[in-house]
C-alpha cells in the first residue's frame, strides 16, 4: 500500500511525540537516581556513634592522680633523729629541721624486732638499739638530738618495758605516747598547713587506728581498732561499724581529702607508686585485692572510713610519721 505524504508526515509526527514522552520519562528517572546516590548524609560525631565507656576513663583517670603539693624546704637546718618502738618492731627516722618547723626527710629505716615474737634476749634488743643509734651518728645526728619514743600500740606488747629499760640503762629517754598524742603528733606531720582548715588524719596501724582534725582551734582524735584486729577475735563486720561509726564524728567540712599513714597504707601506695613522689592518691578500697590478714584486715577498716566520710581523695605521705611530729613538737 502506497501512502500518501500527508500520512507519512502524520507517522513521524507520531514517532516522534512518542520519542519526545519516553526520552523525557528516562531523563526523570536518571535525575532522580543520581540525586538518591550522590547525596551523602554527615557522619554524626564520633561521640554519638559508640557508646560512653566511663569505666574505662574513670580507670585511667583513677591511675593518673597526682597530689601536687611541695612542702617548703627547711632553711639553715639541724638534724634530729627519732627511734619509734612500734608494735611490730623498730624503726628510725632522720629529718633536718629548721627552727620555723619545716622539715625534710633525710633518712628511714623500717626493722622487725624478734621481741615481740618472744624470741629475743635482752642482747638482741641492745644490740639492735645500738645499730639504729649507730646509724644516726654516720648521718651526722648528734646524741642529744636522737629521741625514742614508745608507740601506744607497743605499749600493750608485754616485751615493751625490758626495751625501755634496756635504753634507760643506756642513758636514753623513752617516751610513752597516748593514742591521743599518736593521732595529735601525726597530724601536725602529715596535713599540710594549707589543709588544716578541711581535711582529717588516718593512721592505720598494727595495734590500732588512729584519726585526727582540727576543731575550732583544738585537735580532736579517735582510737579505733588496728588492721591485726583478728588476734583479738574481733569479726570484720564488728570493727567495719566501730570505724565507720567513728568516722561519722569527723564534721563534713573537715573531709575534702583524708591523709593516711600506716602498715596497711604503705603497701596498696607502693603497688602503684610511680616512682620517688612524697605523695601517693590511694584507689578506691575496692580495687585493691588483700595479700595477706593484715591487708585484709586493713582494707577493712579503710573501706568503712571511705564509706562513713565519702571522701574520695587518699592521699598517703611517704616521709610523715607521729614520731616526726613529736620531733616537731620538741621545743628548741
Amino acid at each position: 500500500m502506497k501512502l500518501r505524504p500527508a500520512g507519512i508526515f502524520l507517522i513521524l509526527a507520531i514517532i516522534a511525540t512518542l520519542a519526545y514522552f519516553a526520552f523525557r520519562n528516562s531523563g526523570s528517572t536518571v535525575a532522580s537516581d543520581t540525586s538518591d546516590t550522590s547525596y551523602t548524609a554527615p557522619e554524626p560525631p564520633a561521640s554519638q556513634t559508640r557508646s560512653p565507656e566511663p569505666a574505662a576513663s574513670t580507670a585511667a583517670s583513677d591511675e593518673s592522680r597526682e597530689f601536687n603539693y611541695t612542702p617548703e624546704k627547711p632553711q639553715n637546718g639541724t638534724l634530729n633523729g627519732v627511734v619509734e618502738l612500734g608494735a611490730t618492731g623498730f624503726n628510725s627516722f632522720v629529718i633536718n629541721m629548721d627552727r620555723e618547723k619545716r622539715w625534710e626527710i633525710v633518712s628511714k629505716d623500717f626493722g622487725e624486732s624478734l621481741a615481740y615474737e618472744g624470741l629475743a634476749t635482752t642482747e638482741d634488743i641492745r644490740s639492735g638499739l645500738k645499730k639504729y643509734i649507730g646509724s644516726m651518728f654516720d648521718k651526722g645526728v648528734a646524741k642529744n638530738n636522737i629521741h625514742f619514743v614508745i608507740s601506744s600500740g607497743a605499749q600493750k606488747e608485754p616485751k615493751t618495758k625490758l626495751i625501755s629499760n634496756e635504753l634507760k640503762k643506756m642513758g636514753y629517754v623513752v617516751n610513752n605516747v597516748t593514742a591521743e598524742q599518736e593521732a595529735n603528733l601525726a597530724l601536725r606531720a602529715t596535713v599540710p598547713p594549707s589543709f588544716t582548715d578541711n581535711s582529717f588524719m588516718i593512721d592505720i596501724g598494727s595495734g590500732n587506728t588512729k584519726v585526727s582534725w582540727e576543731e575550732n582551734g583544738s585537735l580532736r582524735s579517735l582510737e579505733l581498732p588496728g588492721a591485726k584486729y583478728y588476734q583479738n577475735n574481733q569479726t570484720d563486720q564488728d570493727v567495719y561499724n566501730q570505724v565507720k561509726a567513728g568516722l561519722n564524728k569527723v564534721p563534713e567540712d573537715k573531709r575534702n581529702v583524708g591523709f593516711i599513714i600506716g602498715g596497711v597504707p604503705f603497701t596498696l601506695a607502693n603497688q602503684h607508686r610511680k616512682g620517688k613522689e612524697r605523695y601517693t592518691v590511694l584507689k578506691d578500697p575496692q580495687s585493691y585485692k588483700p595479700e595477706d590478714k593484715k591487708m585484709e584486715a586493713g582494707l577493712n577498716i579503710y573501706k568503712a572510713i571511705a564509706d562513713a566520710t565519702k571522701t574520695d581523695t587518699f592521699v598517703f605521705d611517704w616521709d610523715a610519721n607521729f614520731t616526726i611530729g613529736f620531733l616537731l613538737n620538741l621545743k628548741k
